[in-house]
C-alpha cells in the first residue's frame, strides 16, 4: 500500500530487529503469510491497520515502514543543498580554527536566524532551511572564536541549537546516523556554553533519533535519565527548565509504548499532563522558538497520537474532542493532531469524518500534509474503499496517489 518497496523496507527493518518472519508474526498479529508475500513481492499493498501493526511489532513509527510520501519522493537526498549541510555538519578533516568574528558580526542577528530556522523547521520549509543552514553553522562556529569569554559561551549556544537543527533536517531525510553525528557535536558545543537546558533539550533529540533507529531500550534510557538529572539539578523552577523536563518524559513515554509497555507509558503520560499546567505559573523564558516543545495540547496531542497508534481510536477521538490548542503550538504538532483523528475515524470505519480532518489538514499546514507519509497511507486506504466519501478524489490527486 505504501510504496514499491514497502516489502524491502519491511525485510530491513526486521532484520535490523533481528526478529525472523514468525517472530514478527506473533509480535505484531500479523499473519506470517502476508509478511512472506509482501517481503517477495508478491503482495504489494496491505491495509492501514495491517501496517500499524507490523510498524509496532518493529519497534518503528508507521513513517519509518512507509518511506517517502510519492509526492515528494525525488530520490536526490543527497542532491547539492543537502550535501552541504552534510558538510557544515562534519567539515573537512585538518580544517583551520576559526578566527575571531569580525566588527560587523552581530550574535542577536545570528540567534535571531536560528530561531527563525527553527520556526521554518516546524513549517515544514526544509529546503528553505537547508539553504540557509551551512551560513549558520560557520558563523556560529565563529562566534566560538570570540576573545571575550561571554560572548564566547553564547557563541558555543548557537552552535549547539544549529547543530541540533541540523541533526533534525538529517532525521526528516532519513539519514539517521548523520543526524546523530552532528547532535553529539552539539551536545559537545552545549557543554561548552552557559546555558544548562541546551544539552538536555539535545539529548531529547538523540532519543528521538534513536526512536527513528529502533533502537527503543536506548532512546527511553537516555530520556529518563536525563529527565531525572533535570529535575534534580533544580532546573525545572523555571518555564523553559519546565519544557525540557516535558519533552524529556513524553519521549520517555513514547518509547515505552513502542515497546509494549503501555502502563509504563501511561503513568509517564500522566505525570507530564499534570506538570504541563505549572508551565504558564512559572518564569517564562525570553524566546519559546528556541525550547523544547511542552504544554497542556502538545501532552494532549501526544496522548491523542498513542492512543490511536495502538489500538484505541475511541479514546484517541474522545481526547482530542473540543480541545483548544495554545498559540504556540507550532505546526508540526497541529499536523500529528489532525492526522491521528483522521486515522482513529479510518480505523473505525468513518470515511466522511476522515475525509474532514484531512481536508481540514490541507487548510492549516499543506507542505507538512505533502511530507507525511500518513497521509498517503490513509487517503490510499479510503481510496481503496468501493464507495468513495466527498472531497477524497481533490486530496488524493494532491498527493498524487489517484488512479
Amino acid at each position: 500500500m505504501a510504496n514499491d518497496d514497502l516489502g524491502r523496507t519491511l525485510r530491513r527493518l526486521r532484520r535490523l530487529a533481528s526478529l525472523t518472519q514468525e517472530e514478527l508474526a506473533e509480535r505484531s498479529d500479523v499473519s506470517v503469510d502476508v509478511i512472506r508475500q509482501l517481503e517477495q513481492g508478491r503482495k504489494h499493498s496491505a491495509r492501514l491497520p495491517t501496517l500499524h501493526a507490523l510498524a509496532n511489532g518493529l519497534g518503528v513509527e508507521l513513517t519509518t515502514l512507509l518511506g517517502d510520501p510519492p509526492a515528494v519522493s525525488t530520490g536526490e537526498n543527497d542532491g547539492p543543498r543537502f550535501v552541504a549541510v552534510r558538510r557544515a555538519i562534519m567539515p573537512v578533516l585538518w580544517v583551520a580554527e576559526p578566527e575571531a568574528p569580525g566588527p560587523n558580526f552581530s550574535l542577536s542577528d545570528l540567534r535571531e536566524q536560528i530561531a527563525d530556522g527553527w520556526t521554518q523547521y516546524h513549517a515544514a520549509e526544509f529546503d528553505t532551511v537547508m539553504k540557509t543552514l551551512p551560513d549558520m553553522i560557520s558563523d556560529a562556529r565563529t562566534a566560538t572564536a570570540s576573545p571575550d569569554r561571554a560572548d564566547r559561551g553564547a557563541g558555543f549556544a548557537a552552535l549547539a541549537k544549529a547543530l541540533q537543527l541540523a541533526g533534525h533536517v538529517a532525521v526528516r531525510m532519513g539519514k539517521t546516523d548523520l543526524a546523530l553525528i552532528g547532535l553529539e557535536r552539539a551536545i559537545d558545543a552545549a557543554g561548552r556554553s552557559s546555558d544548562p537546558l541546551l544539552r538536555p533539550m539535545i539529548v531529547n533529540s538523540v532519543a528521538w533519533a534513536y526512536q527513528r533507529q529502533g533502537r527503543l531500550g536506548d532512546a527511553l534510557s537516555i530520556a529518563l535519565h536525563t529527565a531525572d538529572d533535570t529535575k534534580e539539578s533544580g532546573l525545572t523552577g523555571t518555564a523553559d527548565g519546565l519544557k525540557v523536563w516535558g519533552a524529556l518524559t513524553m519521549s520517555a513515554a513514547t518509547s515505552a509504548a513502542r515497546s509494549n509497555d503501555y502502563e509504563r507509558a501511561a503513568a509517564l503520560m500522566e505525570n507530564a499532563e499534570r506538570e504541563a499546567a505549572r508551565v504558564a505559573r512559572l518564569p517564562q523564558g525570553s524566546d519559546s522558538r528556541m525550547v523544547s516543545v511542552f504544554s497542556p495540547s502538545s501532552v494532549r496531542i501526544e496522548r491523542v497520537r498513542l492512543a490511536v497508534q495502538y489500538g484505541h481510536p475511541d479514546q484517541a477521538l474522545t481526547l482530542a474532542k473540543g480541545m483548544r490548542l495554545s498559540k504556540d503550538t507550532p505546526p508540526s504538532w497541529r499536523t500529528w493532531l489532525l492526522l491521528d483523528v483522521a486515522r482513529a475515524h479510518t480505523d473505525l470505519g468513518d470515511a466522511v469524518e476522515a475525509v474532514k480532518a484531512l481536508e481540514s489538514l490541507r487548510r492549516v499546514a499543506p507542505t507538512w500534509m505533502q511530507h507525511h507519509t500518513l497521509a498517503v497511507a490513509i487517503v490510499r486506504d479510503l481510496w481503496a474503499l468501493p464507495n468513495h466519501p466527498a472531497g477524497l478524489r481533490p486530496l488524493a490527486e494532491f498527493l498524487g496517489v489517484g488512479e
